[in-house]
């Protein structure tokens, strides 16, 4: 990654979600648990902070390279700005003919699409030629043309992608496809970055990816409850509320962080499937659920359906909840009904 790259990505940084951590602090009972803390680390086109908690350093020092050993490890896979990552190559030939990928993927492209059914299309990976369009855009400073936009939507759509679990095989069906894991890579790699940390020991940690963040067994303090601070819009100083979590996961999309200007109009880089525009009914939306992966892709469809509708899905979703930010409400929030039990008070 170039260093024009590496600036653009710190100008331009996805919505901080906060971790409020402390070092080397007891647990109440058991064992001594002493925890540390590995960040600042460039890895998925964000920045990551990992802490790790166990009764000695050697295996939190494993644990916290175990994890962000597997987010490279994601990222190669998964990015499509690396011309060798195994999505790239699925882009570059699936049209062609079937594509085999490994488990790892196909498991993503499988989720991707079970979220595109059950969001009605509003979270769709397909949308990847429209997000090299504003991308483009943002670069030059110039918004898509309607007749660009009109190319690209003919690729877009989840039934144009066609997967066969039994052989692992990807294959588009119109010309012109193009995947973009932008939406759920991060989270699942957070996921996998969890069970990495589990393996090599550890009896708690915390893994934040750019706002997707999962948490797991003890904290190094406030009783075993990890506390996450979930940043007020730009502007605005200070957290707006305080989540405590336990074994769960959040993930945050929005538009005050991350953005692209165009004709000195700011743009929401969370595209809407339907219609190839930028979404904008919605600030921030944070989302809560068992997998950083659901997580992920849930507050990106919520942010492409709006308020209503949104929230809609999330109270009929197990085990999930939202906290929502109008864009007309800069500090004013709205949730589903079962939020409350995560917010401090």
């Amino acid at each position: 990654m170039n260093n024009k790259t590496v600036r653009m990505l710190v100008s331009i940084a996805i919505i901080v979600v906060v971790a409020l951590l402390v070092r080397n602090l007891a647990a109440p009972k058991g064992p001594q648990l002493q925890s540390g803390f590995g960040g600042g680390r460039l890895v998925m086109g964000t920045f990551a902070n990992i802490t790790a908690v166990a009764s000695d350093d050697e295996t939190i020092k494993a644990s916290i390279e175990a994890a962000f050993d597997k987010l490279v490890e994601v990222d190669e896979m998964m990015s499509d700005y690396k011309a060798d990552s195994e999505l790239s190559v699925v882009n570059r030939d699936a049209f062609a003919g079937p594509v085999k990928v490994s488990d790892e993927l196909f498991e993503v492209l499988k989720a991707s699409v079970d979220y595109s059914r059950k969001t009605q299309g509003a979270f769709d990976i397909t949308v990847g030629p429209v997000v090299e369009l504003w991308r483009r855009a943002a670069k030059d400073g110039k918004k898509p043309g309607e007749e660009e936009l009109a190319e690209a939507r003919a690729g877009v759509g989840y039934e144009k992608l066609i997967l066969d679990e039994e052989n692992k095989t990807v294959r588009f069906a119109v010309v012109g496809m193009k995947l973009d894991l932008g939406a759920i890579a991060k989270g699942y790699g957070v996921d996998r970055a969890i069970e990495e940390m589990k393996k090599a020991g550890a009896a708690g940690g915390l893994v934040d990816v750019g706002g997707d963040i999962c948490c797991f067994g003890a904290s190094p303090k406030f009783d075993n409850i990890w506390r996450v601070g979930l940043e007020a819009p730009s502007g605005v100083s200070d957290y707006l509320l305080v989540l405590k979590l336990s074994d769960t996961a959040i993930a945050t999309s929005g538009d005050y962080r991350r953005f692209v200007v165009v004709d000195g109009r700011r743009y929401s880089h969370i595209i809407d499937p339907a219609t190839t525009a930028s979404a904008g009914e919605l600030t921030s939306v944070t989302v809560i659920a068992a997998r950083a992966m659901d997580a992920d892709a849930l507050a990106t469809a919520v942010s492409v359906m709006g308020r209503a509708k949104g929230l809609g899905l999330i109270e009929s979703i197990n085990n999930a909840e939202a906290i929502i930010i109008p864009a007309d409400k800069k500090l004013e929030f709205v949730k589903t009904s079962g939020a409350d039990a995560y917010i401090r008070k």
